[in-house]
């Protein structure tokens, strides 16, 4: 399967298909052995005792890969936030993560900003690039057989 985005442009507007990976345990070996060292996105949840996937970090790749981000970014020993190491640590069996690619930095960009703008309205950590007057993102999940 291809879990990548795809970008269409109409007047000035920019609209984005996400096609996200089914959510995967977190695990460093597994992470190696089947994430793709490229460009794209990815998600982070931690799963609470009642089942209820919780998004608790936005990452995106260009150098190094979606790999190589995920590989870091779930194991608390390389985790520098404290608040970030807190949740590796409190919920380490419970980490799960899903990704998109991407080989173009100015979509990965316009993708991040309109994710944080949908969660975390304000906190402006990624500028878009500027391309477009209005940014739109349609999600697809993978297919029911792929899924947790």
């Amino acid at each position: 399967m291809n879990y990548a985005i795809e970008r269409r442009e109409k007047d000035d507007d920019g609209y984005f298909t996400v096609h996200w990976s089914p959510l995967y345990k977190a695990d460093k070996y597994e992470i190696h052995q089947n994430v793709p060292a490229v460009g794209g996105v990815a998600e982070m949840y931690y799963r609470e005792e009642n089942g209820r996937f919780v998004l608790f970090r936005l990452a995106r790749s260009w150098y190094g890969g979606i790999r190589a981000v995920l590989r870091q970014d779930t194991d608390p020993d390389e985790e520098k936030d404290p608040l970030m190491r807190a949740i590796l640590e409190s919920h380490k069996d419970r980490i799960y993560y899903r990704y998109s690619t991407c080989d173009l930095l100015d979509d990965i960009d316009d993708v991040l900003f309109f994710l944080y703008e949908c969660f975390s309205p304000d906190s402006n950590p990624v500028e878009h690039s500027g391309r477009y007057d209005k940014i739109y993102l349609n999600e697809v999940d993978p297919p029911q057989e792929e899924r947790l």
